[in-house]
């Protein structure tokens, strides 16, 4: 588990991509899992996780 301090979505990305399978920590946004080099959106997702896991979701996509 991956704790960072601060949101960097680039550095989110490329940390997911390079692990692919588990759960990472972002202070003030929550805990995230990610599989299959994506982050899966929680059941229980509210507005902010939502546009992180997009986010994030995004950026990974354009480092492809």
């Amino acid at each position: 588990m991956r704790i960072f301090k601060n949101y960097s979505p680039k550095a989110v990305a490329k940390y997911v991509k390079f692990f692919f399978k588990g759960r990472l920590y972002i202070n003030g946004r929550g805990g995230y899992v990610f599989e299959h080099g994506r982050v899966v959106m929680p059941r229980s997702a509210d507005p902010i996780h939502h546009a992180t896991v997009t986010e994030i979701n995004r950026q990974i996509s354009s480092l492809s």
